[in-house]
């Protein structure tokens, strides 16, 4: 028997074959809060019968299901390969290193057709049995990446969901030894692409990714369940520096409304040779929206400066993921 609170929950996933049709978990991961739930869409019969007060329980039907949340996390250096390729929406495939232990995944931006999860959660009673949610037909809607001075690297993934299945059997989780990205471990560079410099001052960063889809693709003949969402829209890339002043980089950029390549990367230990633990974000094109520095007191000026992510006409934002994962 579990634990009969929190203590005792899990979350699997699995990549789908082909979208919202289950494929037990083969990856467990460790999260911090976790918001997926069924919805359902109702109708209910109101025709006039004399002397009927109520509408009739029998008479209420369900249309429509699907299902939506959020999971938040730390990204450690093994485990999370499904949930970035279900975001980025390249098929990869970990690239041995030499012949060390350590397997490079290149996530390349893409469109997400046929990239779907199935997530199985399960919840505990207070009496320490755990119940079994499993959703299918998981699509990434956004992802948001942040760090902040003595933080951990820490994300929050947005998921639509074809429906909710609690019929399934709830797998046994086992977690690989792991350990989180962190502060520490944390540089971020701007300049011409593939030849960025460190910057100075930085204390808090984030990268947000937005996934749009048509989510509202209900047809007959479907028994009330949507077919799998489509892109309706340019991916929208953003994010913010906090900074202190230290020169005037940032500030020049917001000035001129010039753009910059930006690397956000964590390096952390050795895995085997000269290849270490690694994520890292490239955007070889963002531009400063807004920022410029304001003194508001005595203390350290230190401004927010807020960006979007464009494309420089070669080169598509990617993560990259060093770990000793062998496959995704």
């Amino acid at each position: 028997m579990a634990i009969g609170s929190g203590l005792g929950a899990q979350l699997g996933i699995s990549a789908e074959v082909s979208y919202g049709t289950y494929v037990a978990p083969t990856k467990f991961i460790e999260f911090t809060k976790e918001g997926l739930a069924l919805k359902k869409t109702t109708a209910q019969s109101a025709g006039i019968a004399a002397g009927r007060l109520l509408p009739l329980s029998s008479r209420r039907v369900v249309t429509q299901r699907e299902a939506s949340g959020s999971i938040d996390l730390e990204v450690t250096n093994k485990a999370m390969g499904l949930l970035l390729q279900a975001l980025m929406g390249t098929t990869v495939t970990p690239v041995q290193q030499g012949a060390s232990a350590a397997y490079l995944q290149t996530h390349t931006l893409a469109d997400t057709a046929g990239k779907s999860l199935t997530i199985q959660k399960g919840v505990p009673l207070t009496t320490g049995t755990v119940t079994d949610k499993t959703f299918v037909g998981c699509k990434v809607t956004s992802a948001e990446f942040s760090c902040e001075t003595g933080g951990m690297l820490m994300a929050t993934y947005e998921f639509d969901g074809k429906d909710c299945d609690e019929t399934q059997t709830l797998a046994a989780a086992s977690y690989p030894s792991m350990s989180p990205f962190h502060f520490g471990q944390m540089a971020v560079k701007t300049g011409t692409y593939s030849s960025e410099t460190a910057r100075d001052g930085v204390r808090k960063m984030s990268v947000k990714i937005e996934r749009p889809l048509a989510v509202d693709r209900f047809y007959a003949g479907q028994a009330g369940l949507k077919k799998e969402p489509i892109s309706n829209d340019q991916v929208k890339i953003s994010g913010s520096f906090e900074v202190d002043y230290v020169d005037t980089g940032l500030d020049d950029l917001h000035t001129s409304d010039a753009g910059t390549s930006l690397v956000w990367e964590f390096i952390g230990p050795t895995i085997a040779l000269t290849h270490d633990e690694t994520f890292r974000i490239t955007l070889p094109s963002i531009k400063i929206d807004e920022g410029p520095p304001t003194v508001d007191g005595f203390g350290v000026v230190r401004p927010s400066f807020n960006f979007t992510g464009l494309y420089d006409g070669t080169n598509q934002p990617k993560i990259e993921y060093m770990s000793a994962d062998t496959t995704l």
